[in-house]
């Protein structure tokens, strides 16, 4: 499959806005909410431009990934500057063909050469141990309140840059979403049917789920 990745352009903004919803609707909720944090994304300062892709196939745009900074926090409150993707999007009936792990290691390729440090996320370890994520609690990383999240992955973009402290991850505050305004943006969108799939309650489960 001859898939070519580039950086998204603002011709792109509606289509990737597009395929967003597409690819999470109904998945972890009824609904989603992804398209509109990718709208918010690109005019947050967290929003980083230059590891913005999208992934095209016969002319097509069928798969996107955007980053923002992060950073983690020691126990001096010491802080290191680390970087976060998410969404990361395919549309349905592309997904399972290798984009979404092209996407992922063509930004990690680029994120090396712009010398960032490390990439911590939330995802199902399914999805991302095969790019080599491990879960942060081998790093000593943890959530603002201690707790280590079954989520909740750390890729070392440095080899042993967590080593030696103990560790609070801080995302952007640019996923803290309304839901009046999710709702207000879709209108702008065709009519989907918000319905009940049981990927819901596996969503909710794992993002409930903690490593002692």
């Amino acid at each position: 499959m001859d898939i070519s990745i580039r950086n998204e352009q603002e011709k792109d903004y509606r289509k990737v806005e597009e395929l967003t919803r597409e690819a999470f609707w109904n998945l972890h909720v009824k609904g989603c909410d992804e398209h509109y944090l990718v709208y918010k994304m690109r005019s947050h300062p967290d929003f980083i431009a230059n590891l913005d892709f999208v992934a095209i196939l016969e002319g097509k745009i069928v798969g996107n990934i955007m980053y923002t900074k992060s950073c983690i926090v020691d126990e001096s409150n010491n802080k290191m500057d680390t970087i976060t993707f998410g969404p990361i999007s395919v549309l349905p009936e592309y997904q399972k063909r290798g984009i979404g792990s092209a996407l992922i290691q063509h930004s990690i390729k680029v994120a090396r050469k712009y010398d960032f440090k490390a990439i911590i996320i939330h995802g199902h370890p399914h999805n991302y141990c095969k790019h080599c994520f491990k879960s942060s609690k081998d790093y000593k990383i943890s959530d603002s309140e201690g707790k280590y999240p079954y989520s909740l992955l750390a890729l070392e973009l440095k080899k042993g840059i967590f080593q030696g402290h103990i560790w609070k991850y801080c995302p952007s505050d640019v996923f803290n979403i309304n839901h009046d305004d999710v709702e207000e943006y879709d209108k702008q969108f065709t009519h989907k049917k918000k319905e009940y799939r049981y990927s819901q309650e596996e969503f909710s489960i794992a993002s409930r789920t903690y490593i002692d």
